[in-house]
């Protein structure tokens, strides 16, 4: 196996107080006496190998860090918020009410909760894994307070002066001589109505102290040094907000953090992410950085001015693959994925499911986790790029449930206490063994494990280059480009054709291979043996068979319904050199 810095980025995100909740009667608006909550501890080194032989490397904590809830751990010293800008029970990971915390609903012992969570790492840095967690720059929740900062550090707009919209020297943005008051009662819930004046911005950039339901109403917008009455930027001197991020990462880096990924990294001022993370990285060189962004425009600019190691690539790759799925969109779009992104794609983190989108075999979007195989292949192997799923998306989890605030949006809850019981039968009181998993998650999970493993086993998709195939077929009788897409991977020991077929039918695609792909693969015209590295999950007919392939001619190739290959190609003369197996 290569060493960890040599190897593709393979990240499994995961809700600690959801994974592992083996509550079986959970109720929707349940509260944590109720519904329960997955721990920390609960990471052993059983749970820890079995996220590793899935082929992942990394684990992105999501909900790790203290937010804003309805639940009381007055006991503890940590209140319980007003209910009323709170969303869910559980309340949203992304309103953070104490950045230097670790949520205690996650914790065995509240008191130790800092220290579960340091064991945690060191449990999971054992495994050879990395640690991400997921970080919220933009804003926090709509009241903030830390109990457990370093001493010397102050709690966000402790010194604010509250007669300005907007000052270099405040953390928040105020709607000044006005209370908050939304578009929705401020005492539905709870003895207190919830009271804030003067009003501060609201999260998703609302200046006004009226923001809707629809808006991110628990959060408040924090200034960076960007004045938006006018437009000015304020960033000499380094402004209040930038020094006390830079303290919060350095601290979580001493925590042994590796990585973390960045809520609405475009939000803040890319020149803040151009100064701290060369701080942090001069003291902590191998943390890794990924951006959430929307803008492909902006892409570039925030990999290199803003030197972030990797950013999502949503708008770009997941959308059109959704398209293809959903809204008759034709496989050869994927081309232009690729080329929008062509020298920065291995910067890219691509996925099919987060906490943000619709889960996979949701009827939003595919209706049947089983025919995830050619939008699996294609995401994870059109580029070298790092690749993530999120936890239960490897049995197939379809969120068909109620859980409360979160309701039927076919997402698995990031707002309410809860579990679901496919990731129950995989957990198996600890075991992690898949035992009263169903036939159908036992066949999901050995799939995920087997393509998310050949993703550093074989050099070809670990580091090889990609050579398009559809420009030559997209008039090509006996391939079709609308439900079809193909490549190849390859390295100068290795080639890999890659066949993906979206269609719900069977095909035979006599597939044309130019002359100019020989050339930039180094393969010669002859008859070959193939071997399909999907055979052992998908089951064809046979895994190993002989193919011709000669320059401009057509080459045929089965493919299942909904499925792909990824054929091996024994080169003459070239020794392959597999990876070791994980």
């Amino acid at each position: 196996m290569k060493a960890a810095d040599q190897q593709r980025l393979i990240i499994y995100q995961v809700f600690p107080r959801i994974l592992t909740n083996e509550c079986d009667n959970c109720v929707p608006y349940g509260s944590l006496e109720q519904n329960g909550s997955g721990k920390l501890n609960d990471f052993s080194e059983i749970l820890i190998k079995s996220i590793k032989n899935l082929g992942c490397n990394a684990i992105w904590f999501t909900g790790a860090v203290e937010c804003a809830t309805k639940t009381d751990f007055s006991e503890y010293g940590i209140p319980a918020d007003n209910p009323n800008v709170v969303k869910g029970e559980a309340g949203s990971p992304y309103a953070i009410k104490d950045y230097y915390d670790i949520s205690p609903a996650i914790a065995v012992s509240v008191p130790d909760r800092m220290k579960e969570f340091e064991d945690a790492v060191k449990r999971i840095h054992r495994e050879g894994l990395k640690v991400l967690i997921d970080f919220v720059p933009n804003h926090t929740s709509r009241v903030y307070h830390s109990d457990v900062a370093p001493e010397g550090a102050e709690d966000f707009g402790a010194k604010d002066n509250i007669s300005y919209f907007f000052s270099p020297s405040n953390n928040y943005y105020y709607i000044t001589n006005q209370q908050f008051s939304p578009t929705f009662p401020l005492d539905r819930e709870g003895k207190e109505p919830y009271i804030e004046f003067p009003a501060k911005a609201t999260g998703n950039d609302c200046f006004t102290a009226f923001c809707s339901e629809n808006d991110w109403y628990e959060t408040v917008k924090l200034n960076y040094g960007h004045d938006y009455s006018d437009n000015s930027d304020h960033f000499t001197p380094i402004p209040d907000t930038w020094r006390k991020m830079r303290d919060i990462l350095l601290f979580w880096c001493g925590k042994g953090v590796d990585g973390f990924r960045w809520d609405m990294v475009f939000m803040v001022p890319v020149q803040f992410w151009n100064w701290v993370i060369p701080i942090i990285k001069k003291q902590y060189p191998a943390t890794i950085f990924i951006g959430e962004i929307y803008d492909i425009s902006q892409y570039r600019n925030f990999l290199s001015y803003g030197h972030f190691d990797y950013l999502y690539d949503k708008v770009n790759l997941y959308d059109t693959l959704v398209g293809i799925e959903r809204f008759n969109v034709s496989a050869a779009k994927l081309t232009g994925c690729w080329q929008a992104v062509d020298d920065i794609r291995n910067k890219m983190l691509n996925f099919l499911e987060n906490h943000d989108e619709v889960r996979f075999g949701s009827k939003e979007f595919a209706g049947d986790p089983t025919r995830v195989i050619p939008y699996l292949v294609v995401s994870s192997m059109i580029s070298s790029a790092p690749y993530m799923i999120y936890y239960g998306q490897e049995l197939g989890e379809s969120a068909t449930e109620n859980e409360g605030f979160a309701g039927y949006n076919n997402r698995t809850t990031i707002f309410d206490y809860w579990s679901y019981a496919s990731m129950r039968r995989w957990f198996n009181h600890g075991k992690c063994d898949c035992g009263l998993s169903t036939e159908q998650e036992k066949w999901l999970r050995s799939l995920y494990a087997h393509i998310l493993g050949m993703l550093n086993k074989y050099d070809a998709l670990r580091i090889g280059n990609l050579f398009d195939l559809m420009y030559v077929n997209l008039q090509n009788k006996d391939f079709n480009p609308h439900s079809t897409f193909a490549f190849f991977r390859h390295t100068p020991e290795q080639i890999h054709l890659i066949i993906a077929n979206f269609s719900t039918s069977a095909i035979l695609p006599g597939i044309i291979i130019p002359e100019e792909a020989f050339t930039a693969s180094g393969l010669v015209e002859g008859r070959y043996e193939v071997r399909d590295l999907l055979a052992d999950v998908t089951a064809p007919i046979s895994a190993t068979f002989n193919l011709d392939f000669k320059a401009g001619g057509k080459t045929f190739v089965p493919v299942g319904p909904c499925s792909a290959v990824v054929l091996e190609i024994s080169l003459p003369n070239k020794q392959t050199k597999n990876k070791q197996k994980l």
